[in-house]
């Protein structure tokens, strides 16, 4: 059901993972045939380390992984080790205590803002972008998608919405309290990307 763990989808290659969590070793390789459908090569993070698509935050910039109980420093080495022949900089930064994944506490919105929980942004992570902060007690909002002009947000989470309203975005509620249940944010129940052209 969470898939984006199992995979980074960037726009010329797609990367099976290694999450951090036993139960979820094989869930990368049961992804690897379907990515194969759409790229013409798929990388592997081999290990010993471990690597998992929550703790990744993509900008338009650099590549944001934050280790955490799924992610480590050795699976991020290996990662930057794979994008950097196609001109990615990964950027190692740390989630905090009691976060199960870096973007559980963020998402991008766009080129240059990020959603962010305070704890999350107090880490420093995000020295040199604009970030709008979720509102007192709605941080399990912060994972959001960017969909072209919309942003899709998980519904119960007014005075965020607003903040986003305010500041330009279009906001889509979406229902997602049985995600939610499990820390499963708005990104991980999909593998958003655009194809490599032939």
């Amino acid at each position: 059901m969470f898939v984006e763990d199992a995979a980074l989808c960037l726009p010329e290659v797609a990367i099976a993972m290694r999450p951090g969590a036993a139960s979820r070793l094989g869930e990368a390789a049961e992804m690897v045939p379907t990515l194969e459908q759409f790229y013409p090569e798929v990388l592997r993070i081999q290990g010993p380390g471990f690597a998992d698509g929550g703790d990744i935050l993509t900008t338009e910039r650099e590549i944001l992984v934050g280790t955490s109980s799924r992610t480590d420093a050795a699976g991020i080495d290996e990662l930057r080790r794979l994008v950097a022949p196609y001109g990615y900089r990964v950027r190692e930064v740390n989630t905090p205590e009691g976060v199960l994944h870096f973007k559980t506490d963020c998402s991008l919105l766009d080129e240059e803002t990020i959603l962010s929980t305070r704890r999350l942004d107090s880490t420093d992570c995000f020295d040199g972008y604009r970030v709008i902060h979720t509102a007192e007690g709605e941080e399990a909002c912060a994972n959001t998608i960017r969909f072209n002009e919309l942003v899709l947000m998980p519904a119960g989470f007014p005075r965020t919405a607003e903040l986003l309203d305010k500041a330009g975005y279009q906001v889509r509620l979406i229902g997602n309290s049985e995600a939610g249940k499990l820390d499963g944010g708005m990104s991980c129940l999909s593998l958003r990307f655009a194809p490599p052209r032939a």
